[in-house]
């Protein structure tokens, strides 16, 4: 999935060439550039940044100087390239693009787990994520030192509102979802959303999932249902979560906190890549 990302991005940005550098370069040209931390954070996309390189031009050197996951400052260079001038500078857009964004998730997702750190709570991302790049955008998260909620639709069943309603109600959501998972091959987790106190309760009595969804609930809400559930089901809140609120949230015992800001509204890191001499 990752070259698959990476292939068609390099097809999206190049097209029939890369005319700027064909116009003024030779294919017998070599150059070196550095890549420079212009904004402070938490760094993540070394590594896909190094499998662009590689997919493009087999030839060109990558020397990593910091790795995914560590804290950066501006003046920092994160890694040197080498080898064919236009293989640098066409690759070079694209490299930025992925890193700036990864690491402003990751930097995002590191300040909120710092910020609950005392508790025992996790924070995970959604699938509120950019289409065609959530496998980046996922694995920033995880540097950055959160955890990956489900990837996608078919790696774990979670009966949401609509769901819910449209299948008549807890119960018969839960009947109809045990019905299905009892004749898969492969086993698959079930979570299940609960939008009232009378639907935690109504879901608890149904065994069969691993998790319940708290949606929309207050901290003080969540304080008083979170004991309710019993302690062989994970409990996950979410809905409206922010930074500022975070902390509140995770003080009530709550297994998980999901949060679709740390992917859908995130600043990118500010970094540059300049030609050595």
């Amino acid at each position: 999935m990752l070259d698959d990302i990476i292939l068609n991005a390099l097809k999206e940005d190049i097209g029939d060439g890369d005319h700027t550098s064909l116009s003024c370069l030779s294919d017998a040209d070599k150059g070196s550039a550095k890549l420079l931390v212009k904004e402070s954070g938490v760094l993540a996309g070394v590594e896909v940044a190094r499998r662009v390189f590689q997919l493009y031009d087999p030839s060109l050197e990558v020397h990593v100087l910091i790795e995914d996951g560590s804290r950066i400052s501006v003046g920092d260079i994160v890694l040197e390239v080498s080898g064919l001038a236009r293989s640098i500078l066409s690759t070079e857009r694209l490299v930025l693009n992925i890193m700036q964004r990864m690491s402003g998730i990751a930097t995002k997702t590191n300040k909120i787990v710092r910020q609950i750190a005392h508790t025992n709570a996790k924070i995970l991302d959604t699938r509120k994520t950019t289409p065609g790049i959530r496998l980046l955008e996922k694995m920033a998260v995880v540097i950055g030192g959160g955890c990956n909620h489900r990837f996608g639709l078919y790696d774990m069943i979670m009966l949401k509102d609509n769901h819910i309603d449209y299948a008549g109600g807890i119960q018969n959501a839960m009947k109809k979802t045990l019905s299905y998972v009892a004749g898969l091959e492969n086993a698959i987790g079930i979570e299940i959303e609960v939008r009232t106190k009378a639907e935690l309760i109504e879901a608890i009595e149904i065994a069969g999932m691993q998790r319940i969804l708290l949606d929309n609930f207050t901290p003080e809400e969540l304080s008083s249902l979170v004991g309710l559930i019993p302690e062989f089901i994970e409990s996950e809140a979410s809905g409206g979560i922010t930074e500022e609120t975070i902390v509140a949230f995770a003080e009530t015992g709550v297994d998980y906190i999901s949060m679709g800001a740390l992917t859908h509204s995130v600043k990118s890191l500010d970094l540059s890549l300049k030609a050595r001499f």
